[in-house]
């Protein structure tokens, strides 16, 4: 399972969403990273592969930051702490 996560700008929470396969969550990452460098569409509906019926929909200009990651091992984990700041700790 691969998550894609989105950071929104003044909000401390993730939007998260998932992917089974590998090659769907690359592109939904692209087509996330595209939208933020154009500016266009002005908003996104993201859903969930995990989830049947979990979606949303996000304003492009709100976006912050996005971060793909696999979901792996017994306990579902990456081996890391989850979200983006826990990256720069250490």
């Amino acid at each position: 399972m691969h998550i894609i996560d989105v950071a929104l700008k003044e909000t401390p929470s993730l939007l998260s969403v998932q992917r089974k396969e590998s090659a769907d969550a690359e592109a939904l990452y692209n087509t996330l990273i595209s939208a933020l460098q154009s500016g266009s569409p002005t908003t996104m509906e993201l859903t969930c592969e995990k989830e049947v019926g979990k979606k949303v929909c996000v304003l492009v200009s709100a976006i912050a930051a996005v971060q793909l990651s696999e979901k792996t091992g017994v306990g579902g984990s990456s081996g890391r702490p989850p979200g983006f700041f826990a990256l720069t700790q250490g």
